[in-house]
């Protein structure tokens, strides 16, 4: 993260220029915050006031800018304009990412871009900024596709970019979209995946590659196009030996979210492909690569590898990245693309100093208790605090939430949630850099092609370990009992099977307040319904119901403590069923900042029956984020990302409705500014 002012230069000839000043000016009005002293005048603020997403305030050269990060979907809203800032706004919007086919990768979402000195998919230059106005702007962000199908569009505002083009098999013509997909059909008939628009200014990706099919010899998927280039095609004339793996094409890196904050990732560092990215060694802001193509096909940055003989591997959350491909459908299928992400920025003062430490997105808050600066890791970083900027040593508040379990399938558990830790006072040494671990969510099941439980992830920082959630039991085709994990999974639709314990609250983190998980619950055969997955907050309650009830429902959630409680990081209930905007999500009351809650148990649905409530009740929007459990429907709902919620329970399909995919967790650390 860059260097943060502790001296800004005011714009509106204020002489004192000190921090205080500063936060009163661009903090406290319209931004949410907590007042602080009385006494002092309550100025406008340098910038535009604007809430939504996680936010991440830093510098790039003298240039101070607030970033707001949507990893799900929500509204960027806009409370005041400025009196002396630009009142436009740079961004990068990315769409969902193709699935991989049985040979071809999966395209990248189509990326836009406005950020001066930076570029836009297919070889375009950015994109004008976008002026701004008083008022809510919607943020949509698109899921990826799976096995063979095409991502999902993203949406800010009037700004949208295509998900991206679905790979395929060797014999037929590959999808179209931000980038196209790859196929495995050379010297046979279908197409590559082209690109919308391509090329021309309106493109937005790449088109993907060729593969290669002569079945006595060899066969290799090609790559998925890519933001950056197009996906790896295979070369004309006589056949090489050994046969290249055919790699996704490259994404683009951005520094929109701060020039170290690690949003997306170089591509699967995979033998025989190039990745997706020039250095792997450089792993922040790549976005938008394509998916490798069957046999080990190394995937662009973001997007998923190919595979020899395993699924293809899914593209990277929030990048917009293409899926892989596996060796074929036999293997378990394409990796999914990975889903979409919408960064907003604007400038909001000049810097003349730096601050007290580095890493994730850095924001300010006064909690009541005095003006805090806080960190936030939706993703993998490193925290580090100078010691020359720290004279006396520093004491930091840390709170941490692991990734939540997937959704058990056909009448399923519930996901249990990933492990809560929260620590009041943790000395840093300065000038160490502390590794800073997000899990990720596990994925929902599927059947009949395998049992697998999937946890959660566990997130680690500071010397704090929390557990990933379990993952929900599966109905059909062999109940199972929830799996242990931080929060423990529901148990599919029988009766008389224990769910497994939670792990959380006997792992080991001295001095913390809150080491916190809880037990799912049963599933009912006679009602045809999965429990719900324990919560962070509290055992999964209300296990199923009457026949003409809802199945299992997900444990609470637990909200985070008060210093991390910024208004300005959430942006208001979400159009996005699966849970609100922003920075956690609500909970009791309506309130925000909630994490961690269990995921609802699906159901069989004849009669009036429904799925499980997510994290705890049954409200338009699920607690904490976490997935609502299905019924007759195609599959559970996913919890959030970086809610570290439980996934779904899938509900009651022939082949058995899959559970929906946990969430991701987070880290959040805060000290007196």
């Amino acid at each position: 993260m860059g260097a943060r002012s502790s001296k800004i230069t005011s714009q509106n000839n204020r002489s004192d220029g000190h921090l205080l000043e500063y936060f009163r000016n661009t903090f406290v009005r319209g931004g949410g915050a907590n007042s602080g002293p009385t006494s002092a005048p309550f100025l406008s603020p340098l910038g535009l006031t604007a809430t939504g997403g996680v936010i991440s305030d830093y510098a790039d050269g003298p240039t101070v800018y607030r970033a707001h990060i949507f990893t799900s979907t929500g509204t960027f809203t806009v409370s005041a304009l400025s009196a002396s800032l630009p009142n436009n706004v740079e961004y990068v919007v990315v769409g969902g990412g193709g699935g991989g086919g049985v040979y071809g990768g999966g395209g990248a979402g189509g990326y836009r871009s406005s950020v001066i000195g930076e570029s836009s998919g297919g070889g375009n230059s950015a994109a004008s900024v976008l002026p701004i106005s008083p008022g809510p702007y919607t943020v949509t962000i698109g899921a990826g596709g799976g096995h063979q199908q095409q991502g999902n569009q993203t949406v800010f505002g009037p700004i949208i970019s295509t998900g991206g083009g679905q790979g395929v098999n060797y014999n037929q013509s590959a999808g179209s979209g931000g980038s196209g997909g790859g196929t495995g059909d050379y010297p046979r008939g279908g197409r590559i995946g082209s690109a919308d628009n391509y090329p021309g200014p309106l493109a937005q990706g790449y088109p993907g590659g060729q593969g290669a099919s002569d079945q006595s010899t060899y066969t290799r998927g090609g790559g998925g196009g890519g933001a950056g280039a197009a996906g790896e095609g295979a070369p004309t004339g006589p056949n090489p030996a050994p046969y290249p793996q055919l790699s996704g094409g490259n994404g683009i890196r951005t520094a929109i979210a701060g020039p170290n904050y690690p949003i997306g990732t170089p591509g699967p560092a995979t033998p025989g492909g190039t990745g997706g990215a020039p250095s792997t060694a450089v792993t922040g802001g790549w976005l938008a690569g394509g998916g490798g193509g069957y046999n080990a096909g190394n995937g662009g940055a973001g997007g998923g590898a190919g595979s020899v003989s395993n699924p293809g591997a899914s593209g990277t959350t929030n990048t917009g990245g293409g899926g892989g491909a596996p060796s074929s459908a036999a293997a378990g299928g394409g990796g999914s693309g990975g889903s979409g992400i919408v960064v907003v920025r604007y400038q909001i003062g000049q810097l003349t100093a730096a601050a007290k430490a580095t890493g994730g997105a850095i924001s300010y808050y006064n909690s009541g208790s005095g003006m805090k600066t806080i960190h936030t890791f939706t993703s993998t970083g490193t925290f580090t605090a100078p010691s020359p900027l720290n004279p006396t040593p520093l004491s930091v508040e840390c709170f941490i939430v692991a990734g939540g379990g997937g959704g058990g399938a056909g009448i399923g558990g519930g996901g249990g949630a990933g492990g809560a830790v929260y620590h009041p006072s943790i000395p840093i040494t300065l000038g160490s850099p502390y590794a800073i671990s997000v899990g990720a969510g596990g994925a929902g099941s599927i059947l009949p092609s395998g049992p697998t439980l999937n946890p959660g992830v566990d997130t680690t920082a500071l010397g704090l370990t929390a557990k990933g959630g379990g993952g929900g039991g599966n109905g059909q085709g062999g109940t199972q009992a929830g799996a242990t994990g931080g929060s423990a999974g529901g148990t599919g639709s029988s009766t008389g099977i224990t769910p497994g314990p939670a792990t959380q609250p006997g792992t080991s983190n001295p001095g913390s307040t809150v080491n916190a998980g809880n037990v799912g619950g049963p599933g009912a055969s006679t009602t045809n319904k999965g429990g719900g997955g324990g919560g962070a907050g509290g055992a999964a309650t209300g296990e199923p119901m009457p026949a003409t009830g809802p199945a299992g429902v997900g444990g609470l959630g637990i909200q985070a403590p008060p210093s991390f409680r910024n208004p300005i990081q959430q942006s208001g209930p979400s159009p996005n069923p699966y849970g609100g905007g922003g920075l956690g999500y609500p909970g009791p009351g309506s309130t925000y900042f909630w994490f961690a809650g269990g995921g609802g148990g699906g159901a069989y649905n004849p009669a009036p029956a429904t799925g499980g409530g997510g994290g705890g009740g049954t409200l338009p929007a699920p607690f904490a984020g976490s997935g609502y459990g299905r019924s007759d429907d195609p599959s559970g709902n996913p919890a959030g990302e970086n809610s570290g919620s439980g996934g779904g329970g899938g509900g009651y399909q022939s082949s058995g409705g899959p559970g929906g995919n946990g969430g991701s967790g987070i880290v959040l650390i805060a000290y007196p500014s």
